[in-house]
């Protein structure tokens, strides 16, 4: 007997017999597989890019004192950095790098074990961000960059001038102002003497990498489920979301998460 049905389903999706089942998931699994090959791909170009030597004495507000860029790694060739969008006098931090630092104290004693420290930058006061570290009940390491140039320089803060020109360089493109802080991830390698490298900067899309809920989402049938052109609009802080309304919370009017299309 026939028992493939070919167009029903609670979401009118075709509904098939495990045989069909089987032999699209077949076709598919090597569609996977060139995207495998091709991450991998990019991962070696990633790795073969030249560094830029970190020439400017940055020096940052941390729990155990001022501290230069260097004195950050903690012992470690490496350290990835979170741009975390938390300017001087905000309430609270942006909810679409909440999201991302969110997933992160899981990964930061795996980092340490493959020669890499990870902490998050922000542009507030020390105190500010200990406030919001608190609240939010994260572990990792968050330093400040209040009193140096290392956020603009990087390319997730902006001058004045650039504001008042309604023009910024963003993600390597000049683009209109959006916002006083946009998100971003960088990398540093230390070197035998001592001397900080800059290896490699990602922005918009590129902070996927620490998202880790997105990635088991593009599994799901629904996948991100997100408005067409409001991206993260759906994301809130983890202590702010209603459980009642998990998956139809209304979008936060002019967020920062806007940001991130």
């Amino acid at each position: 007997m026939n028992t493939e049905i070919t167009e029903a389903s609670t979401m009118n999706h075709p509904v098939v017999s495990r045989d069909r089942w089987l032999a699209e998931r077949k076709a598919l699994l090597a569609r996977e597989k060139e995207l495998t090959r091709l991450h991998d791909q990019i991962a070696r170009e990633r790795r073969a890019l030249p560094w830029v030597h970190v020439e400017k004495n940055y020096v940052f507000d941390t729990p155990e004192g001022p501290r230069a860029l260097a004195e950050l790694f903690e012992d470690r060739r490496q350290l990835v950095v979170q741009h975390f969008m938390l300017g001087p006098g905000w309430e609270q931090g942006c909810p679409s790098c909440s999201f991302m630092a969110d997933h992160t104290d899981g990964m930061t004693l795996h980092l340490a074990h493959r020669d890499t420290t990870f902490l998050a930058v922000s542009r507030a006061p020390l105190a500010e961000i200990e406030r919001f570290r608190q609240r939010m009940g994260w572990r990792f390491k968050w330093v400040s960059s209040h009193a140096s140039d290392f956020n603009h320089d990087f390319g997730v803060s902006f001058t004045p001038e650039e504001k008042a020109r309604n023009e910024v360089t963003y993600n390597y493109a000049k683009q209109p102002f959006e916002w006083d802080e946009l998100p971003g991830i960088s990398v540093f390698y230390k070197d035998d003497a001592g001397d900080v490298l800059h290896t490699y900067s990602a922005y918009r899309r590129g902070v996927e990498a620490m998202m880790g809920t997105y990635a088991l989402l593009d599994l799901t049938p629904k996948g991100r489920d997100e408005e067409p052109g409001r991206g993260m609009a759906w994301v809130r802080h983890h202590d702010r979301y209603e459980p009642q309304a998990l998956a139809t919370a209304a979008p936060v009017v002019g967020s920062c998460c806007e940001a991130q299309a």
